[in-house]
């Protein structure tokens, strides 16, 4: 499916369009899956003061760290930082348990998401083409009949990891894509301008119900111009 391509100057205007399209989510009481990583740290902050009040939100992470909620590597434990103790009320935070055994961590989260259809889907993308915890070629990618699998790291940190799989992310009316710099400029090409592939997981990742949106400052949409 066709990605839409919105290029903005630089990261701080980036940050802004997809805090803008989060605040939206949140005024609808939507179900809005986050994603981890440094990137989207300052869009959930323009997110918090977009819209202070998400107590009518159910909110979901794409994927974590096997580490506990207070390690600096987890991926709830920043947006907790940059967003959720930002906002007013009590959204209703569907967390992935990372510091229990990956498997029982999955097959938990699995079973919280059953029947859920998710409206706001939020994804990173890796130097490398990852997205979520997706690695290149990894056998996750080939998984068709679970929800959630654990995972190994294919870059930094190299923890064991709890990830949606490729169906799970899809069951979704809304995903974006937030890349930014130079150094996302190859993986954003692969992504969003060549034939899907294995080497690129970002590139297999698409909306299945609705819209698939790339938002790329200048310098990592530089290759696809």
């Amino acid at each position: 499916m066709s990605v839409e391509l919105q290029v903005v100057a630089d990261a701080e205007a980036a940050a802004r369009t997809v805090a803008e399209r989060l605040a939206e989510a949140a005024r609808a009481r939507r179900h809005i899956v986050l994603t981890g990583g440094g990137t989207p740290r300052r869009a959930y902050e323009l997110a918090a003061e977009l819209e202070p009040d998400w107590s009518r939100v159910d909110v979901w992470w794409g994927d974590e760290r096997c580490v506990p909620p207070d390690d600096a590597r987890s991926n709830y434990g920043m947006t907790k930082a940059a967003l959720l103790d930002r906002v007013s009320g009590s959204p209703t935070v569907h967390r992935i348990h990372g510091e229990e055994d990956p498997k029982t961590a999955a097959e938990a989260y699995a079973d919280e998401l059953r029947d859920v259809t998710l409206d706001l889907v939020l994804n990173g993308l890796g130097p490398d083409g990852h997205t979520a915890s997706l690695f290149p070629h990894a056998p996750t990618l080939e998984i068709r009949d679970q929800l959630v699998v654990p995972a190994e790291a294919g870059l930094e940190p190299f923890v064991r990891r709890v990830t949606l799989t490729i169906p799970t992310l899809g069951n979704s009316r809304t995903m974006i894509f937030l890349a930014v710099g130079e150094e996302k400029a190859d993986a954003a090409r692969r992504a969003f301008g060549d034939e899907p592939s294995a080497a690129t997981p970002a590139s297999l990742v698409r909306s299945k119900l609705g819209q698939t949106v790339a938002v790329l400052d200048e310098a990592a949409a530089a290759q696809l111009r």
